[in-house]
């Protein structure tokens, strides 16, 4: 007979992994509890990150269609469920909390049908995140804006120097 305790997280991770847009697992082990808390409120509020047992964990992603996770399930483990467009930030967060804390190691993650290894999801803690993304290609826009309303300009502006220069012209004659 199952424990009761773990069905009721069996369908609690099963319904954050059915939530999320991408996972990042981790491992854990050395850290203090204060410091999870730290990169938990680091990570902001569209990820939540879960400590549960690796069995459990992999019995939820596999009925939730998430397959390849295996290898990466070994030893303590903690689970990062993104939504949104949060990746590349809480990926970010992971990096930098890596660097202050040897003991935090990033296994791997899952992100748009495809399992990540660590190394991927270092390579997307490089990547701009969308609002830098969204301001660059404004930027471009506007500087492209004001480009063809120069062009657009200059006919105006010479036509009204050849004509101010006809008029002297004609005046001094």
């Amino acid at each position: 007979m199952a424990n009761p305790k773990n069905t009721a997280e069996l369908a609690e991770l099963k319904n954050k992994f059915a939530e999320a847009d991408s996972i990042v697992l981790t491992e854990y082990r050395g850290l203090t509890v204060g410091q999870l808390q730290q990169l938990r409120g680091d990570m902001g509020f569209d990820v939540e990150y879960h400590v549960a047992k690796n069995t459990l964990i992999k019995i939820a992603a596999n009925e939730q269609g998430i397959e390849g996770l295996d290898d990466l399930l070994t030893g303590p483990t903690a689970v990062a469920f993104i939504k949104g467009d949060a990746a590349v930030d809480a990926a970010k967060v992971m990096k930098k909390f890596n660097k202050d804390h040897d003991a935090f190691v990033i296994k791997g993650g899952y992100m748009d049908g495809n399992v990540l290894d660590a190394s991927q999801i270092d390579a997307l803690a490089e990547m701009d995140n969308r609002e830098t993304t969204l301001a660059k290609i404004a930027g471009a826009f506007q500087g492209s804006l004001a480009k063809a309303a120069g062009l657009f300009q200059a006919p105006a502006s010479k036509t009204a120097r050849l004509v101010a220069a006809l008029q002297d012209k004609q005046e001094a004659a």
